[in-house]
């Protein structure tokens, strides 16, 4: 199939511009960062791109054995980059799409030359033996997943809110149910098993490219240990801290957003 359209590609801003690609989380497509794109476009060329499984992805691309692990992900990833003779890019991912950023850089580094890492998680459950606090214990997640696949659309009306953390301003949590509610909850099924229950912490000491790792003050899906954790881990990183609360950034602080990535693309270029 093709890759633009398997993945509803979409590219904007100056087309000789150095590459910016952004990638969703969980329950989101390429809509969570439109806020963003319209800072970016009058100097980088910005690919937007959808998960199969969201968004305006081609459906019948869904193969539950690629994407239940995150290196599925990350081949949809490669494959982008490469379909469009990306080299260099910086890859800006959101949530879950941060670490799937990692795999990716590692398999293709000449295509991916940084990563933007926004309220990442190298795993959400807790070790006690290994001093990790990942923000849930193993009994958390198990409920959470049992609740999500047995009424994925009450789970979803229900989390959003929380996960996007912005109590006074409940248009965001609303969007963000949305969002989750017009993702196929077969696939959701599948893309939370692989995103709740994922361990990419030994991965992140093999992060070779320049790194940005872009947390909120207040997150109830990463809190700021895993910040931390992750900027120790990845060798040279940089660690932001927004004034802002939620798990969505760049739907929430937008501004702030974008000026901690061009703090990374200034760097960079």
């Amino acid at each position: 199939m093709d890759v633009r359209r398997r993945n509803n590609v979409k590219v904007a801003g100056r087309p000789d511009g150095p590459a910016v690609v952004l990638a969703h989380g969980f329950g989101c497509d390429q809509n969570m960062w439109r806020l963003v794109v319209p800072a970016l476009t009058g100097r980088y060329r910005v690919v937007l791109f959808d998960y199969v499984g969201s968004g305006g992805s081609a459906p019948e691309a869904w193969d539950e054995r690629r994407y239940s692990s995150l290196e599925g992900y990350a081949a949809d990833v490669t494959e982008v980059c490469e379909e469009l003779d990306l080299h260099d890019a910086v890859f800006v991912g959101h949530s879950v799409s941060a670490m799937i950023g990692v795999l990716a850089a590692r398999s293709a580094p000449e295509r991916i030359g940084a990563l933007a890492m926004v309220c990442p998680s190298p795993c959400y459950i807790d070790d006690e033996a290994a001093g990790y606090r990942g923000g849930f214990d193993a009994a958390d997640v198990d409920e959470l997943l049992e609740s999500l696949e047995s009424n994925y659309l009450g789970w979803s009306s229900a989390m959003a809110p929380v996960i996007m953390g912005n109590a006074d301003r409940p248009e965001l949590g609303e969007e963000l149910t949305h969002s989750f509610c017009a993702t196929d909850p077969a696939m959701a099924r599948v893309f939370a098993r692989t995103t709740f229950l994922s361990d990419s912490r030994d991965d992140l000491a093999g992060v070779t490219v320049p790194t940005l790792v872009l947390e909120c003050s207040e997150d109830a899906l990463a809190p700021r240990e895993v910040g931390a954790y992750v900027h120790a881990a990845v060798p040279g990183s940089r660690l932001v801290t927004l004034a802002a609360t939620g798990h969505c950034p760049q739907l929430s602080a937008p501004e702030a957003t974008v000026a901690a990535l061009e703090g990374l693309l200034g760097a960079l270029n």
